[in-house]
């Protein structure tokens, strides 16, 4: 089977899409996406990127991983428990989709190597869980024009974003500062619900393959998800 054959098996389904078409599976497939992190958000937004297509999918992660990931970072499988979370999530792309390439970044992003690192990519998915990268990323997605999908999760609510896409505004915009240390709560302490990333994460897939084919995304609002009380809002800033 040819390269083109294969190709178009495999992609089809998104194919007869009239939004998408061969000229959008193309775009697609020629594009390239760093995922900053391949945790509880970087999981199923890694998953959702490589099975759509993406030529390249950049992983930039340095921990190893823990039992307790488990519940949520679904990339991972037991087997993996104490190896880096890089490796095990390249190697779930390669068994799902040969075709895609993947770019694994074994750094921890810092401000020395984020500039070198974010340019080479098309749009930028931050699956980060702390503020500080959160900012750093941001900051240099701004510097360096590059589009990016913000999404943050905590027990049983999440929220999403796109920035500096098409003109519009950044987190800085919507959040000036990072709150103070103390008043940050965290996975760790108070838990969260193994689905949500599921649903936040695959959100973010969706929102960086519209930036790829040109497809309308929502700018300068924030979306809201409350699946204790199913609510979904939205709020423009």
């Amino acid at each position: 089977m040819s390269e083109n054959a294969a190709a178009f098996s495999r992609y089809s389904r998104q194919i007869f899409i009239e939004e998408i078409g061969v000229a959008g599976q193309r775009k697609i497939m020629e594009s390239k996406i760093l995922v900053i992190g391949a945790g509880g958000l970087g999981s199923p937004a890694i998953q959702y990127l490589a099975a759509a297509g993406v030529g390249i999918v950049g992983i930039v992660d340095f921990d190893r991983l823990e039992e307790h990931n488990l519940n949520r970072q679904i990339l991972h499988r037991t087997a993996d428990v104490g190896n880096l979370k890089v490796d095990s999530a390249a190697r779930f792309v390669q068994a799902l989709n040969p075709l895609v390439k993947v770019q694994k970044h074994e750094v921890e992003l810092a401000a020395s190597n984020a500039t070198d690192l974010l340019s080479g990519y098309d749009v930028i998915v931050d699956g980060s869980d702390n503020f500080r990268t959160r900012y750093l990323v941001n900051d240099v997605c701004v510097a360096v024009q590059k589009p990016l999908v913000y999404g943050s999760i905590f027990g049983f609510e999440g929220q999403l974003a796109v920035f500096n896409y098409a003109g519009s505004k950044n987190l800085r915009d919507l959040f000036p500062e990072p709150p103070s240390a103390n008043d940050i709560p965290d996975c760790d302490s108070n838990g969260v619900l193994g689905a949500l990333p599921g649903i936040i994460g695959s959100m973010m897939a969706m929102q960086a393959l519209k930036i790829v084919l040109d497809l309308p995304v929502d700018s300068n609002q924030l979306t809201m998800v409350d699946t204790m009380r199913w609510n979904f809002t939205k709020i423009n800033f």
